[in-house]
């Protein structure tokens, strides 16, 4: 396949590339590089760099023979959506019909979408299934929630063969590419830093769930096992008729904040303080995604996705990567030395 990767400079696009050419894929990958690293793309890919609202520009490259598209650009922090609404509704809804405009004028029909788990609120029961209520409690997940309205229609009017993939957490690094955020919100990265000696501990926003720790309950899926549900889902879009399928992937368990930081202590060998603080309001005491669907109809496996081997993936590459990527931003500890962070769940 000839695939076209938007927002593929970013952690999990980049990831994806690099599974999509061990697969001896062509992939052009195309992105404004507001978040993502021209670093990030593997050698073999051809990077274009472009903006999801330049709808001639996306025309140009899906007219080169694309078969089919994974997008992974999006806005995707929720504080960040709670303040600026209007911002993902533009980004994740407006820009993004925009890239099915250009796929139908291109005559490209397949695509897959990496969604999120967040669509769903909070939940009624876990492990949540595909079939659940959705019920967004932020402007991230209902922006997310209102793109893949769009993709149904467009597979009902248009012949599209669409799959959205949703999940909460990812982790994890290859040898070629990790996390490098700034701001950093995720969790994995946060006790890293901590253990790296850029902040001086972790804040535990809670301790008193009804969990067997007293912490938050997360999932957590490697991005190599996410890589490769990304290609099982596009060689899915091959077959079958025109629909749009949506898939969760998670491990059906979860792992608690303290149970994190735990590991990562034993993984990197450093002390990682942790200081408990009070509950964030909304914050539910265990989100968890069931895969069964994905297991069964793609023959996704989640093979990498314990806590030690994603923990012990994302340090060997900070430590590789002690500055990130080469065209990120210097370090934000700042002149007066590391702060705290806080460890949530994500």
């Amino acid at each position: 396949m000839k695939i076209l990767v938007v927002g593929g400079a970013g952690y999990v696009g980049s990831t994806s590339v690099e599974r999509f050419l061990d697969a001896g894929h062509e992939v052009t990958v195309y992105d404004n590089l507001s978040t993502g690293h021209a670093a990030a793309v593997p050698p073999g890919a051809r990077l274009v760099v472009g903006d999801l609202a330049d709808g001639a520009r996306l025309g140009d490259v899906l007219s080169d023979g694309i078969d089919a598209v994974l997008h992974c650009a999006a806005r995707s922090l929720v504080g960040e959506s709670m303040i600026d609404p209007g911002l993902y509704y533009r980004t994740n809804v407006a820009d993004a019909v925009g890239l099915l405009e250009a796929m139908r004028f291109s005559g490209v029909t397949r695509l897959v979408y990496s969604s999120t788990a967040a669509v769903y609120g909070e939940p009624r029961r876990v492990p949540i299934a595909e079939a659940d209520r959705t019920q967004p409690i932020n402007p991230y997940g209902e922006t997310k929630l209102a793109f893949e309205g769009a993709m149904r229609w467009f597979c009902a009017a248009h012949d599209f063969r669409a799959i959205s993939l949703r999940y909460f957490n990812v982790a994890g690094a290859t040898r070629l590419n990790g996390e490098d955020h700034d701001p950093e919100t995720h969790l994995v990265p946060l006790v890293l830093r901590v253990a790296a000696g850029e902040a001086t501990h972790v804040q535990i926003y809670g301790q008193d769930y009804p969990t067997p720790d007293g912490t938050c309950i997360r999932d957590f899926i490697h991005v190599r096992d996410l890589a490769n549900a990304h290609l099982l889902a596009l060689e899915a879009t091959g077959e079958g008729d025109a629909s749009l399928e949506v898939y969760n992937l998670g491990s059906a368990a979860g792992f608690s904040v303290r149970e994190v930081v735990e590991a990562a202590r034993r993984v990197t060998g450093r002390a990682i303080p942790a200081r408990p603080v009070k509950r964030r309001v909304g914050d539910p005491p265990v989100l968890v995604a069931s895969s069964r669907r994905a297991r069964r109809e793609l023959g996704w496996q989640p093979r990498h996705s314990t806590l030690e081997e994603m923990l012990t993936d994302a340090w060997a590459w900070r430590e590789a990567h002690p500055g990130g990527y080469p065209d990120a931003p210097a370090s934000s500890a700042g002149a007066d030395g590391p702060k705290p962070v806080a460890a949530t769940a994500g």
